[in-house]
């Protein structure tokens, strides 16, 4: 937890009062929290005391944090309610629109736009002081909204980690109704047509010799067409989290979709460990069907292994569903301590059994992104393709991926630099 200056106690402070606020800027926020944890709260706070500011942090993360994806959100909130003095003179300006090309653009901190509405539901942002006399009021700059984008076109290109809980929401509304569709895969195999290119001399003499020997017509045949199996293996290790449950409720939509597309849709998550997720995506509910991956999943915002997972998934699972050439879809942001070597082999391996490797990585959204880590310098040579994946918009740019056999994104010129060094 981060260090900040003790506050003084107000001189009559309101110990219920003020965990029962706090506690409904949690609720707004997202987090399940009724008054029976707020009773809890309050007796665990009186019974701790204030004696020690990290002990005050930890009895109310006991009482009203129960899922790893509330922590960031406790975090923000608990820090500008009972750290900062003036946090809602910050979280107005948080929450103001940023003009790009007059201030310097900075990215939201993680839950820190949820935290912000939640603390300023209600309020009213303050008033102006009055101008000293003899002086003028600043003129005030009135700004026209017209020609600005549009609310959806907005969130298709936010990122999903500065997400609000309402966009959050409709952003997964807008990822249950996008499709990933791919072309179909031409077999080897025939099957009968009757306008096919090719004749089919088996059946041709099959049915003359049940005619006397004599060939009446030509059998005509054609090459038939199969869809390839989707792969994706994603990363829900902590600096994944907010991005892999997006492009887990993306993967779901997907391997829900009626009509002609992915033969099969395999999903595995890591972060320490690999788990496979597959049989939850086949739940029609995507709450329930989440609900289920996340209990079995273990490793939530956990640390990160990939080159361990990898060999884990080429060891166990690669022979199973990589047949007929799949596609495979590997999320994460290749922030791996791990011994570089094996990565590299275990990439080298994974691509080697895919029919493409596309790689979604959330760091590309940065413009001075570099392959700097030794995870992403030992990944990088074994792609097809490297794209972000921070968005709804780099999650559509997928179906154009798909279909351009020679698109490789960000992978040639990321790999020039390797090669300048």
């Amino acid at each position: 937890m981060p260090e900040y200056p003790p506050l003084p106690l107000p001189e009559t402070p309101r110990l219920a009062q003020n965990v029962t606020h706090f506690a409904r800027a949690l609720r707004r926020a997202g987090l399940p929290i009724g008054p029976g944890r707020v009773s809890e709260a309050v007796e665990a706070v009186a019974t701790a005391g204030f004696t020690s500011k990290q002990d005050f942090y930890w009895t109310l993360h006991a009482c009203f944090v129960s899922k790893p994806e509330h922590r960031q959100v406790f975090a923000q909130i608990f820090r500008l309610y009972w750290r900062d003095p003036r946090f809602l003179e910050h979280m107005m300006a948080a929450m103001l629109p940023a003009i790009r090309g007059t201030q310097e653009e900075k990215a939201a901190k993680p839950a820190q736009k949820r935290a912000a509405e939640a603390l300023l539901d209600g309020a009213e942002a303050p008033d102006l002081p009055d101008p000293p006399e003899g002086e003028e009021p600043p003129e005030q700059l009135e700004l026209s909204a017209e020609l600005t984008m549009s609310r959806e076109e907005r969130l298709r290109q936010l990122d999903f980690e500065q997400m609000s809980t309402a966009e959050v929401a409709e952003a997964k509304r807008m990822l249950a109704k996008m499709q990933l569709p791919i072309r179909p895969i031409q077999s080897r195999r025939l099957v009968a047509s009757p306008t096919g290119p090719r004749i089919d001399w088996r059946r041709t003499m099959a049915q003359a010799a049940r005619q006397g020997g004599e060939i009446t017509t030509l059998a005509r045949a054609q090459r038939r067409v199969r869809w390839p199996n989707l792969v994706v293996i994603c990363d829900i290790s902590g600096s994944m989290s907010q991005y892999s449950r997006l492009i887990l409720h993306f993967l779901h939509a997907v391997a829900n979709r009626k009509g002609p597309g992915w033969a099969r849709v395999h999903g595995f998550t890591f972060g320490t460990r690999l788990t496979n997720i597959t049989r939850h995506l086949a739940q029609r509910d995507v709450d329930a069907a989440l609900a289920a991956a996340g209990a079995e999943a273990q490793d939530w915002e956990g640390g990160t292994r990939i080159g361990a997972c990898l060999h884990d998934f080429n060891r166990d699972w690669s022979r199973r569903v990589m047949g007929q050439g799949a596609v495979v879809l590997l999320i994460t942001d290749g922030l791996d301590r791990d011994d570089s070597d094996q990565l590299s082999a275990e990439m080298q391996r994974l691509h080697l059994s895919a029919r493409r490797l596309i790689w979604l990585n959330p760091l590309l959204r940065f413009d001075g992104f570099a392959p700097k880590a030794r995870g992403i310098r030992a990944m990088l040579p074994h792609l097809d393709s490297f794209r972000a994946g921070h968005s709804i918009a780099a999650l559509q740019d997928l179906a154009d991926v798909l279909t351009r056999a020679e698109d490789s994104g960000e992978k040639q010129r990321l790999m020039q630099m390797l090669m300048a060094e």
